[in-house]
C-alpha cells in the first residue's frame, strides 16, 4: 500500500493503464493501488494464456458451443463431453432404445469424450430431432450413471417423470426461426421491465413465450419501458426456485415453449424498440445429480469446487470453480451463446455478492474499502471470472453484436468499488449494478415506522448514496420483496381492503387514499432520485395486491399466487388503472425530459414539514410533501435557474386518483433570492401527500422538440395501430 489516506495528487493516475486509473476519480483508493494492479495484471495474464493455449481471441474461446455438445456436420453429428472422472461413455436415448452399449464414445486428452454418429444411408441423422437422449458413464466408483449432456440446449420433463430428460434440438432449416429485425440501439436510459415468462398469464398456470409475444411486449412498450429483463430462462428443474437453481445452462426453459419461440419473443421485442435482458446464474447452480451437473462425473468436483467450499450452505446448491480451464469455457460461452443464438442484449447476473466474497455474504456484508481489496474476504478468482465474462461481452464479431452494445449488470449489495468501472481503468467492467439497498429502505419505513416519523435526510441519503461514476438501476421493489413471507409495497400500503375498497363506485377510504398517494410517490422519488436507470417488477406498475409464491407442497400446488392478474388494471370500475396511468406517464417523462444520469441536488430534506425538494438537469425541481395532513401554501423553494416554470407531472392529479388541488396550466416565476443554496426561489402549493415535477420553460421547449422521445412514441403508435 502506498498510503493510508487518500491521493494528495489523484490527477497523476489519470488515464495510466496498470490498472490504477480509477484512483484519478476516487483518490480513497490509492491505499489499494497495488492490489488494483496485482487484478488488472491477473486479468491480462490469464487472457493470454487463454488465447495463446487456444490459438483465438478470448470471444472465440467463449464459442464452446461450436465444439461440444451435438455439432452438425455435413455428414453427421460430432459430439463431445468433458468429464475426466469418468472412464467410460455411452450415449442412450430413443434413437438406439436406450441401449447402453451401443454408442461408446472414445475418451481424448484433457478428460474430452468425442464420437461420430454418421448419418444414415438415406441422409437423415441417426438422433431424430426433438427426441429424447441422456448419456450413460462409467464412473470412478464402477458404477454406471446416466447424466443429461451438460451442453444440451434443451430439455423436457415427460409427464409422471419427476426427471427432465435431454433432448436433441436440431429442427429443419427451414423449421429454424429466422430473426427478422435488427437489435434496437443500446439505450443511452435504461428503463426496465423485470419479467417472468411463467407468471405473464392472467389464469393459474404457467405462461408461454407466444403469450408473452403476443400481449405483454406491446404493453411493456406502450408504458415506455425500453428494455425487459427475462427471469427464469435458464432451465430449472424446480419451478418455485424461481429459476435460481439452474440445472441446464444452455438450454431455454420448456414450461414455456421451444427454443424458437424464444427467439421469436426476443426478435418481437427488437421490433418494438426493446433491449432484452437475461437473468444468469453463474453464481452457483442446482445440486441435482440425475438432471444437473453436480457430481456430473462422479465426483464432486467437475464444475464446482471440492468440499465444503463447493457448497453453499443457505442456498443449498453448488458453487463453481472459476479457476478451471473448461469451467472458464462453459461458462463464458455461456454468455455468448445467448446473446448469438437467441439475441440476447445483456445479462443481470446474479449473486454477485457471494459470487465475490468468500464468506458469500452469508451474515455480514463487507462495506469498507479494505475488506473490498482483503485476500482474506475477496474471492480473486471469481473477481477474475466476471471481468473475462464483461471482456467478452465487450468484444464480440460485430456480426454477433455491435461493440459496446451488450449491457452488464451487477446484483450486488456491499458497493464494492471499482465493480462498475470500465476494465482499463481498473474495474471489473459492469455497466450498472443494483441498488439494493433502496427497497429494503421501503419495506423498512412501511414495516417499522408511522408515516409522521419517516426521515426526509435518511429517505434521500438512501436513495442518493451510490458510487461516483457507477451507474446504479434504482428499484421501490423486485421480485425480492414480494416473495412469499412478504408483500408487494401496494399490499403493504392497503392490505385487505383493496380486496373491497379499490372500486371507483365508492368514496375512496382512509386506507385506500393513503395508499394510493404513497404508491406513486415511492416510485417516483425512487424514479427521480435513485439512480442513473429504473427497474420495476411486472405489475406492480398498478398495484399488483398480495405476494408471489410458486406451486409447492405448502400450497397444494397452486398458481393462484405465481400469475399477474392484469384484469385489474384493465377493469374501467377499480382504481388500479389510475396507478397504471401514473407509471406510464411517469416513465414517459423522462423520455421527454430526459435525466437519467444526469446532475442531482437535494436543496431541502425538512424533517418537520416532511418535505424533500431536488434538482435534476438544469431545469426540473421535484418537489415531494409526505405529510400526512399538512398542506402548504406559497411555499418557498430553491431554483438554480431563473425564469418561468410549468407543471410537467403531478402525482395528484385526477388521472392518477388524485384530488386536482393544484390548477395543472399554472406557470411560476422565480425571483432573484438565494434560497436552500440555490440563487433563485419561488413559491408553490404543496398538498399534502403529493408529488410534484416542475419544469422550466427551456425544458420544456427542448421536451416539445425532442425527437428520440417522438419517434419512440410513434414507433408504438404505429405497432398498435398496425
Amino acid at each position: 500500500m502506498s498510503s493510508s489516506g487518500p491521493a494528495a495528487n489523484p490527477e497523476v493516475y489519470r488515464g495510466v493503464t496498470d490498472g490504477t486509473a480509477v484512483v484519478a476519480d476516487d483518490p480513497w483508493l490509492e491505499p489499494f493501488a497495488d492490489a488494483l494492479r496485482a487484478r488488472r495484471e491477473r486479468y491480462l495474464a490469464k487472457k493470454a494464456e487463454i488465447e495463446k493455449a487456444e490459438g483465438c481471441s478470448l470471444a472465440e474461446f467463449a464459442t464452446g458451443y461450436k465444439k461440444f455438445g451435438f455439432q452438425r456436420t455435413e455428414t453427421g453429428i460430432l459430439y463431445r463431453e468433458w468429464a475426466p472422472g469418468a472412464s467410460d461413455l455411452w450415449l442412450i436415448g430413443d434413437f438406439n432404445g436406450w441401449n447402453y452399449t451401443s454408442h461408446p464414445a472414445t475418451k481424448k486428452d484433457h478428460g474430452i469424450f468425442e464420437m461420430f454418429l454418421p448419418d444414415n444411408s438415406d441422409g437423415t441423422e441417426q438422433i431424430p430431432h426433438n427426441s429424447r437422449l441422456k448419456i450413460a458413464m462409467k464412473v470412478g466408483s464402477g458404477e454406471i450413471v446416466t447424466r443429461i449432456p451438460a451442453w444440451i440446449s434443451y430439455v423436457r420433463q415427460e409427464k409422471g417423470n419427476p426427471v427432465f430428460d435431454g433432448v436433441y434440438w436440431h429442427p429443419k432449416p427451414g423449421d429454424t426461426y429466422a430473426f427478422k429485425n435488427k437489435r434496437p440501439q443500446r439505450p443511452a436510459r435504461l428503463h426496465i421491465y423485470e419479467c417472468h415468462v411463467g407468471m405473464g398469464s392472467q389464469e393459474p398456470r404457467i405462461g408461454t413465450y407466444r403469450e408473452f409475444k403476443e400481449k405483454l411486449i406491446p404493453y411493456i412498450a406502450d408504458l415506455g419501458y425500453n428494455a425487459i429483463q427475462l427471469m427464469a430462462i435458464m432451465e430449472h428443474a424446480y419451478y418455485a426456485s424461481f429459476g435460481y437453481q439452474v440445472t441446464n445452462f444452455f438450454a431455454p426453459s420448456s414450461r414455456y415453449g421451444t427454443p424458437e419461440e424464444l427467439k421469436e419473443l426476443v426478435d418481437e421485442a427488437h421490433k418494438w424498440g426493446i433491449v432484452v435482458l437475461l437473468d444468469v446464474v453463474h453464481s452457483h447452480a442446482s445440486k441435482n445429480v440425475a438432471d444437473g451437473l453436480n457430481k456430473f462425473d462422479g465426483t464432486d468436483h467437475c464444475y464446482f469446487h471440492e468440499g465444503g467450499r463447493g457448497y453453499h450452505e443457505l442456498w443449498d446448491s453448488r458453487l463453481f470453480n472459476y479457476s478451471h480451464w473448461e469451467v472458464l469455457r462453459f461458462l463464458l460461452s455461456n454468455i455468448r451463446w445467448w446473446i448469438e443464438v437467441f439475441g440476447f442484449d445483456g445479462f443481470r447476473f446474479d449473486g454477485v455478492t457471494s459470487m465475490i466474497y468468500k464468506h458469500h455474504g452469508l451474515g455480514v456484508v463487507p462495506m469498507s474499502y479494505g475488506e473490498y481489496f482483503d485476500s482474506n474476504v475477496i474471492d480473486e478468482e471469481a473477481l477474475l471470472y466476471l471481468t473475462l465474462a464483461n471482456d467478452v461481452m465487450q468484444n464480440l464479431p460485430e456480426s454477433v453484436a455491435p461493440r459496446g452494445h451488450v449491457i452488464s449488470i451487477a446484483e450486488e449489495v456491499s458497493g464494492l468499488a471499482t465493480l462498475c468501472r470500465p476494465i482499463e481503468e481498473g474495474g471489473i467492467g459492469f455497466h450498472y449494478r443494483l441498488g439494493m439497498g433502496i427497497p429494503d429502505k421501503w419495506i423498512e419505513l412501511l414495516k417499522k415506522h408511522k408515516d409522521e416519523d419517516w426521515n426526509m435526510g435518511n429517505i434521500t441519503h438512501t436513495l442518493s448514496n451510490r458510487r461516483w461514476k457507477e451507474n446504479t438501476i434504482a428499484y421501490a421493489e423486485s421480485h425480492d420483496q414480494a416473495l412469499v413471507g412478504d408483500k408487494t409495497i401496494a399490499f403493504w400500503l392497503m392490505d385487505k381492503d383493496m380486496y373491497w375498497d379499490m372500486t371507483v363506485l365508492k368514496e375512496r377510504s382512509q386506507v385506500i387514499d393513503r395508499g394510493i398517494a404513497l404508491h406513486k410517490m415511492i416510485r417516483l422519488i425512487t424514479f427521480g432520485l435513485g439512480g442513473e436507470a429504473y427497474l420495476n417488477f411486472m405489475g406492480n406498475e398498478f398495484g399488483h395486491p398480495e405476494w408471489i409464491d410458486f406451486p409447492r407442497p405448502g400450497n397444494d400446488w397452486s398458481y393462484d399466487k405465481a400469475r399477474r392478474r392484469w384484469d385489474l388494471a384493465s377493469d374501467h370500475l377499480l382504481r388500479y388503472q389510475h396507478l397504471l396511468r401514473f407509471d406510464k406517464d411517469m416513465q414517459w417523462l423522462e423520455h421527454k425530459f430526459p435525466f437519467f444520469g444526469t446532475s442531482q441536488f437535494v436543496s431541502l430534506k425538512h424533517e418537520g414539514d416532511k418535505v424533500i425538494v431536488f434538482e435534476r438537469n438544469d431545469g426540473l425541481i421535484f418537489v415531494f410533501n409526505f405529510h400526512p395532513t399538512q398542506s402548504y401554501s406559497d411555499y418557498r423553494i430553491g431554483a438554480t435557474k431563473p425564469g418561468e416554470y410549468s407543471i410537467v407531472l403531478d402525482s395528484d392529479w385526477k388521472e392518477f386518483d388524485g384530488h386536482e388541488r393544484n390548477a395543472r396550466h399554472t406557470k411560476f416565476f422565480t425571483e432573484p433570492l438565494a434560497w436552500n443554496d440555490r440563487p433563485n426561489c419561488m413559491h408553490v402549493y404543496i398538498p399534502s401527500r403529493t408529488a410534484i415535477v416542475f419544469a422550466h420553460q427551456d425544458v420544456v421547449e427542448a421536451g416539445e422538440s425532442n425527437a428520440e422521445f417522438a419517434q419512440a412514441q410513434q414507433l408504438v403508435l404505429a405497432l398498435k395501430s398496425g
